[in-house]
């Protein structure tokens, strides 16, 4: 009897060390990832950006208008969608996807910035959001954004 229930133990502790390393590592990667934004985003942040569909101020002479785009698609670990389905059980907000979102919101405009650095302004700035893989259960796999705007040149 006792040789039954070691190999379902040794399962159930792999089990549980997986989803473990799962964490570490897929939280280690998400801060990393965050630095790297924040970073990205203090050297480019004299860039002007915004929503509003003319330029901020009076600009003289421009040169050129050009469409711009930045895009990202980002893949949801393991263990944020362990977290999520247990968080579907219960109700309420999934930080776990909010994060994940906010990452690759963040990323696609720096892409977009990244891409055009020498513009004067960039404006009209849209974002798409998109889910390019659906795994069992109809679940999230990978989250795409599309962020685009008119840069602007004088």
């Amino acid at each position: 009897m006792e040789n039954y229930i070691e190999p379902y133990l040794f399962q159930i502790y792999f089990a549980i060390g997986l989803v473990v390393v799962g964490y570490v590592f897929g939280r280690v990667a998400e801060q990393r990832h965050f630095k790297s934004i924040i970073n990205r985003e203090a050297q480019l942040i004299n860039l002007v950006t915004t929503n509003g569909k003319k330029p901020l101020g009076r600009l003289e002479n421009i040169e050129r208008c050009e469409l711009a785009t930045g895009s990202v698609v980002i893949s949801v670990d393991y263990f944020k969608r362990f977290v999520a389905s247990l968080r579907q059980l219960f109700g309420g907000n999934i930080h776990t996807y909010e994060t994940l979102v906010d990452r690759a919101r963040r990323e696609a405009v720096l892409r977009l910035k990244e891409a055009h650095p020498d513009a004067t302004q960039l404006i009209n700035l849209r974002i798409e959001t998109s889910s390019i893989y659906k795994g069992q259960g109809n679940q999230v796999g990978s989250v795409e954004v599309l962020a685009y705007a008119t840069a602007i040149y004088t």
